[in-house]
């Protein structure tokens, strides 16, 4: 599964930032009201965020200046990949910093529903993905639940010869306030590499107890040459 950080980080270079977390805007209301909620749907919140159709602007500070990424999901249909049918969403992200494209990535995720099942991704670099998916996504979660998620094999391109990475991913939820909570996926460092200079990462959705998604936070931590861990956050607003 394509996440989001991946194509953010393409467009940073974060070997001089600090770990920067800016004050999460909102326009949710409430969410601090009402009953406490303590089981969430999180194969509907993650069809909201990886499969539907939406568009949303994340920020982060990074040495002083101003990073944008502007991404956009938009389903593709039903296609072909790895010999199967199944269903296609592109996520297309831009990065800016001064107001300046610093990069953009196109990458297409490809997945089955009934259950939700991701089996990998391509994108405009050539490369492809192919997912391991051993654990079914629950329906229905209760705060304090987590799993392990996804084993990704990432290839150079479509004839598989050459391998680049694995990743292992895995979800967890928090709870936010009484009624809302956050949905998080966490990606390992590339396992092939002694050293993975890209790091982890962590993207978080804030989620309400129909699985809409509220409000989002990528964290980028990067491993520095001293033995230190660097991170940058970047949140919506």
């Amino acid at each position: 599964m394509k996440n989001l950080t991946v194509v953010v980080v393409a467009g940073l270079s974060l070997s001089a930032c600090v770990t920067i977390n800016a004050p999460m805007g909102s326009t949710d209301n409430g969410s601090s009201n009402g009953n406490i909620v303590t089981q969430y749907p999180v194969e509907t919140a993650l069809l909201n965020v990886y499969t539907k159709e939406r568009s949303e602007q994340l920020y982060a500070v990074v040495d002083k200046q101003n990073i944008v990424a502007d991404i956009k999901v938009t389903p593709k249909g039903t296609v072909a990949f790895n010999n199967k049918s199944v269903k296609a969403a592109e996520i297309n992200t831009v990065t800016k910093r001064y107001n300046q494209i610093t990069n953009q990535s196109i990458a297409t995720n490809y997945f089955t529903t009934n259950p939700l099942m991701f089996h990998g991704f391509t994108d405009n670099s050539g490369r492809y993905s192919l997912s391991n998916q051993t654990t079914v996504i629950p329906k229905m979660a209760s705060v304090g639940d987590s799993s392990a998620l996804i084993t990704e094999n990432v290839y150079s391109d479509s004839s598989m010869r050459k391998q680049t990475g694995t990743y292992k991913q895995s979800w967890s939820l928090t709870r936010e306030s009484n009624n809302r909570a956050w949905l998080c996926i966490e990606t390992s460092e590339n396992l092939l590499l002694n050293f993975d200079p890209n790091g982890t990462s962590s993207e978080c959705y804030k989620i309400n107890a129909q699985g809409d998604i509220l409000a989002s936070k990528i964290t980028i931590s990067q491993p520095s040459e001293n033995g230190s861990t660097e991170a940058v956050t970047f949140i919506s607003q």
